[in-house]
Parts: structure tokens; C-alpha cells; sequence
């Protein structure tokens, strides 16, 4: 059973993330972590650096705000807001989502599962020129 530091610890490195610290992956994450959001199925520590490194490339502020967190066991649940900035969506302003994360911690504390749920179009396509306009006019359409 994972020590009761390791969701905290998690959260902290998040916190942390940016495009020169991925390589420190392997503090939180064990080499066969499986890694599930809405746009991606990845497996393996290296296949997820090489994820992270392509996603914050060109980020230029991410920050997590967390609010729920619940550890029973091995397994966890976390609810966040991420605000980030990415030049090539939104003019370049600050985007906030909301989401969670389920994770399961192996014996060492390290993350071996870990799958968020976020809305996707509020992330990504909905800031993209030409597809935002159509996800946000469909959007309406439906409420």
C-alpha cells in the first residue's frame, strides 16, 4: 500500500511539470504506467514523457488548483481546474478547464494508472479557429 504523502506528492509534481522537467517522470510515475485522457491511450514511462514533452512544448504557464481529494488504499480521485496559456489557442490567453484524475498508486508510491476525464472541446477544440466557432455554435444549438 502506497505511503499516505503519495496523492500530495503527485499533485505537487504537477505543479511542477514543464518542458524541462519531464525527464523527472520517473519520481511519480513506474515504467509500465498506462496513461488514459480523452485524446490519448498511452503506455510506458518513455511513451509519456515523450507525451508531456510534446504537450508543453509550447505552454507557457500551466498551473493545477485542486479541490477534491480522496484516498482510499491504492487508489485516489482528484478534481482540478488547470489554467494554462498556449500561443496557437485562444490568442495566446489563459484557458481554465475543469477535470479529475482516478489513480492507482503501486507499493513505492509511484503512479502505475492514471486516467483523467476533462472536456476535451473545452481544452482544445473550441480554441482552434476555424473548429472552435463550429464546437461552440453546436453547443449552443444543443442547450
Amino acid at each position: 500500500m502506497p505511503n499516505d504523502h503519495a496523492l500530495e506528492n503527485f499533485c505537487a509534481f504537477f505543479n511542477k511539470l514543464d518542458n524541462t522537467c519531464t525527464e523527472k517522470l520517473y519520481e511519480v510515475y513506474t515504467d509500465d504506467i498506462v496513461f488514459n485522457d480523452p485524446l490519448h491511450h498511452i503506455e510506458g514511462r518513455n511513451a509519456l514523457e515523450s507525451y508531456f514533452a510534446s504537450m508543453y512544448e509550447n505552454v507557457e504557464h500551466c498551473q493545477f488548483t485542486y479541490h477534491t481529494r480522496q484516498q482510499q488504499a491504492n487508489q485516489a480521485f482528484v478534481t482540478w481546474t488547470m489554467a494554462f496559456v498556449h500561443p496557437r489557442l485562444a490568442n495566446g490567453q489563459l484557458i481554465s478547464v475543469e477535470g479529475c484524475s482516478a489513480l492507482t498508486f503501486a507499493d513505492d508510491g509511484r503512479v502505475s494508472r492514471h486516467r483523467d476525464y476533462f472536456d476535451a472541446g473545452a481544452m482544445l477544440y473550441e480554441h482552434l479557429p476555424l473548429m472552435g466557432r463550429v464546437i461552440r455554435w453546436l453547443k449552443r444549438r444543443v442547450s
